[in-house]
């Protein structure tokens, strides 16, 4: 089925873009600061880790994968001392509001548009395996909003993060750790630049410099940290088998229904883009 081939690989550009702006708008952060929480790093980690409960470090590191550890340590479990995760999934509905209404208007969210994409998100969701994906899982014990741009929001985060679980085991499949993965994804120039990536997920110099050694001396990065013709092989494999992973929900919507989904979506997207919703370090296509 060619077309599910297709919205996995575009999933990025046609679809996430509707989930991302959650972990950057101003919004989010109003909301989960007025539950306690400290912008930045706390939130993050709060608002997605929120849905598997009061979970410790080791899980959160687990399931993120290419945050330090120590990073996470610093914030949890502490940070369910300071709000509850039923406080935190309150808090970021009601910012996904906000934002969506900031961002589109009442009339467009109100739309019959709207309406269908949500409907069609959702029926893409019941292609969705739980099977060793935690965060997936997590999310889709959640009940699900009435509101169909919120309905929206929600599907497409189901299928962002049963996309991003199979990440996971593709890095796994082919022997990056979650350092590594981020050193080597930088290294395509379509990955969060290397200071961007410390900043964000903890690392520093020194333990960025050695991963980078190490993938060196395994042929991956040359002298230049540029991909060898072996690191660009490696990271096509990570691609090629997490774009495999994610086909599930588009062989369930059907080629018809996910064309429209897409057509729905799309413009969304670009105008989430458009609005500087989203970081350009952060999100790259």
């Amino acid at each position: 089925m060619g077309q599910a081939v297709a919205a996995a690989v575009a999933f990025r550009t046609a679809f996430d873009a509707l989930h991302a702006p959650v972990y950057f708008a101003p919004e989010t952060q109003q909301r989960l600061a007025a539950a306690g929480l400290k912008p930045g790093s706390m939130t993050y980690f709060a608002s997605r880790a929120a849905a598997m409960g009061q979970v410790g470090a080791g899980t959160v590191t687990a399931a993120f994968y290419s945050f330090n550890p120590g990073l996470v340590a610093h914030f949890v479990p502490r940070v369910w001392t300071i709000a509850t995760p039923e406080t935190v999934l309150q808090a970021r509905l009601a910012a996904v509001d906000e934002i969506y209404r900031r961002l589109f208007g009442d009339e467009l969210l109100a739309s019959a548009e709207v309406a269908e994409a949500a409907a069609l998100a959702r029926e893409a969701t019941e292609g969705c395996r739980p099977e060793g994906r935690p965060l997936y899982a997590a999310h889709a014990d959640l009940e699900w909003p009435e509101q169909p741009h919120l309905a929206l929001w929600h599907a497409i985060t189901l299928l962002r993060e049963h996309r991003g679980d199979g990440h996971v085991a593709a890095l796994i499949t082919n022997g990056l750790s979650g350092l590594e993965a981020l050193v080597t994804h930088s290294a395509t120039r379509n990955g969060t630049p290397p200071d961007a990536a410390k900043r964000t997920r903890g690392w520093s110099d020194e333990e960025w410099d050695a991963a980078a050694a190490r993938l060196a001396v395994d042929g991956i990065l040359d002298a230049d940290r540029a991909l060898t013709e072996r690191g660009l092989e490696l990271r096509e494999r990570v691609e090629s088998a997490t774009n495999a992973a994610a086909q599930g929900p588009w062989r369930h919507l059907g080629d018809e229904k996910t064309a429209r989904l897409e057509q729905l979506c799309a413009p969304l997207s670009r105008q989430v883009i458009e609005a500087g919703a989203i970081p350009s370090a952060a999100f790259r296509a």
